[in-house]
């Protein structure tokens, strides 16, 4: 499979499903239900948070999983009971009355009545999941599972971000529908392809796993600058803690080094040096871990602890770093409200980057042009712990460390947490005043963004956070890591997807793949 392409893997797979077609109900008899009724998931990265969004889809038939690491992905389908016992336990605690404290003594918050309806739910559909898992056909290879089996409706792809436009592409061409985790994809030019993609089909449903896009309290904050609760709104500050005590950044690529003579020093350069020889030690790849094929579309690369799984996030070879993860949970409000569209220059200013590890912390500051009526926007990204300036109209309450969003207008301003949770207008006399916003944006049921797919490809419901949305979401998010490996200001032409000023920055707007893969 890894000589295949993916155009030619596409022609093998249609033209021996060409003479399938969907069975009515009546040729089945009544008390039968027809496969048309049926959405049959399929997963690409179950490990981890592949598993977390097959828990949501758990009601519907789990037909196939594919990961490239099996032993992984089994430990996490392991930890399923564990799972189960802790939410039971989380529900005894609060209905008795007897809270868990944490490491300062502080009692776990009461659950109220719709988390404890959410919570009962959720331990359904782990029972669910479970029960299913043993019935799924599973593979090591998407492009296999993709040949072979006949019956999916939708594919759900949580694999490390390099490898999400190769396989959503891939499905779409075989009509399935796709949930592509976030970021939707690793480069500009790999957004521009899943965008036009999804254009081109436009009856397949497509959605990007930032789930809070569907939750009610990011359609309230949306509602509230569409309200004109705060005015013009000309400046943006957005922060997250992330990588901190998540993934490892601002480290060196693992690989022995000649020590010159006298020794390393113990200057910046020498621990770098220290630290690249100490991680280059012998360490054999998992028997289970098909290496080649989590490398995929990217450069070769020796196995290394250092980088799978998960710590792929820091690794410019595979992930997009904070900016990548949390972009997708945080500018999105701004963005959808404001309808920013795309930046006219980016500059990144970081902790010392070496050109293969995202660095421990970046500021990111983004010029959007002024759209109809609505003046120009200066957003300014923080993440690794930095922090925007506070603004006055809390007083001594800190902003949320872990991260939020402040949006300063004519009138006032928006502060709200990650993921849009918690929404609120300053000073708190304006929100006392100005109440609840218009309701403009429908509710997602149950706010479940994974099952909002499965609704939408049903024809039930509305796409909550379609591809075609999501890909310039997704750009501009991937344009603060341009502009990171640019190491400098860069000026850019959206319409031509050129950066204008800074000529050798344009390489970093795509990757051409590794032999034998393709997008």
């Amino acid at each position: 499979m890894s000589k295949m392409t993916r155009r030619q893997f596409v022609e093998n797979v249609a033209a021996t499903t060409a003479g399938f077609a969907i069975v009515p109900r009546h040729v089945l008899g009544r008390g039968q239900t027809p496969p048309s009724d049926r959405f049959n998931v399929a997963a690409v990265g179950v490990g981890g948070q592949g598993r977390s969004d097959l828990v949501n889809l758990a009601t519907e038939n789990i037909v196939a999983l594919c990961d490239v690491d099996w032993d992984y992905a089994n430990k996490g389908f392991a930890g399923l009971d564990a799972d189960i016992t802790n939410q039971h336990g989380r529900l005894e605690r609060d209905a008795a009355g007897t809270p868990r404290l944490d490491a300062q003594g502080r009692p776990e918050p009461r659950l109220t009545p719709l988390e404890r309806e959410r919570t009962v739910a959720t331990i359904d559909r782990m029972k669910q999941l479970k029960d299913k898992l043993p019935r799924a056909a599973r593979y090591e290879d998407y492009r296999e599972m993709l040949d072979k089996q006949k019956n999916i409706d939708g594919v759900l792809i949580a694999t490390p971000d390099h490898m999400h436009a190769s396989i959503a592409l891939a499905a779409m061409d075989l009509g399935k529908h796709v949930y592509v985790q976030k970021p939707l994809c690793w480069s500009v030019a790999e957004a521009r392809a899943l965008a036009r993609k999804a254009k081109s089909n436009p009856k397949l449903a497509t959605q990007m796993g930032n789930q809070c896009h569907s939750w009610d309290d990011a359609r309230k904050a949306v509602e509230y600058v569409w309200a004109g609760a705060i005015g013009d709104v000309r400046e943006i500050h957005i922060w997250t803690n992330r990588p901190l005590g998540y993934w490892p950044q601002g480290i060196p690529r693992p690989e022995a080094r000649t020590p010159p003579a006298g020794g390393f020093r113990w200057n910046g350069p020498g621990i770098d040096a220290r630290l690249a020889a100490a991680m280059a030690g012998n360490y054999p790849k998992p028997d289970k871990l098909r290496w080649d094929l989590f490398l995929g579309v990217a450069p070769a690369v020796d196995y290394h602890p250092v980088y799978h799984p998960f710590n792929w996030r820091g690794w410019v070879d595979w992930g997009c770093g904070a900016l990548g993860d949390m972009g997708a949970h945080l500018i999105d409000h701004a963005n959808w409200a404001l309808e920013l569209g795309y930046p006219t220059t980016i500059e990144t200013v970081n902790t010392p980057f070496n050109g293969v590890c995202f660095p421990h912390a970046t500021t990111t500051m983004y010029e959007f042009p002024a759209r109809g009526n609505m003046p120009p926007v200066q957003l300014t990204w923080y993440d690794g712990g930095l922090l925007p300036k506070k603004p006055v109209e809390i007083g001594e309450e800190p902003l949320n460390p872990t991260g939020g969003a402040l949006l300063i207008g004519s009138k006032g301003k928006l502060l709200h947490d990650t993921y849009g949770k918690n929404p609120r207008l300053l000073p708190d006399s304006l929100h006392a005043s100005f109440g609840e916003p218009a309701r403009k944006l429908a509710r997602v049921a149950n706010e479940n963004h994974e099952m909002n797919l499965v609704d939408a490809a049903k024809g039930r419901t509305q796409i909550s956070c379609p591809i075609e949305y999501a890909a310039q979401l997704t750009e501009v998010m991937l344009l603060g890591i341009v502009a990171l490996r640019a190491g400098r200001k860069i000026e850019y032409d959206a319409k031509n997807m050129r950066i204008t000023n800074v000529p050798s920055a344009n390489q970093y707007l795509e990757r051409a793949p590794r032999a034998g893969w393709s997008l």
